[in-house]
């Protein structure tokens, strides 16, 4: 079943290896705290954006050491 915000399956990261897992997860967690606590309206869209954004950014991170 897709998410109701359809941003939070950016979030997703079973796909990922163990390793991405740890660090992508927190992410999808935080991301689902927001959008079950803020109203919908823009600003609920810029800060899920945003999260995204350091969440690839962490990945990245992780994947650019290995």
């Amino acid at each position: 079943m897709e998410p109701e915000n359809k941003i939070l399956k950016f979030f997703s990261y079973d796909h990922l290896p163990s390793h991405l897992q740890k660090v992508s997860k927190p992410f999808a967690e935080l991301a689902i705290k927001i959008d079950e606590i803020c109203p919908n309206g823009e600003e609920k869209s810029v800060a899920l954006r945003k999260l995204l954004e350091a969440k690839d950014a962490a990945v990245r991170s992780v994947v650019f050491i290995s």
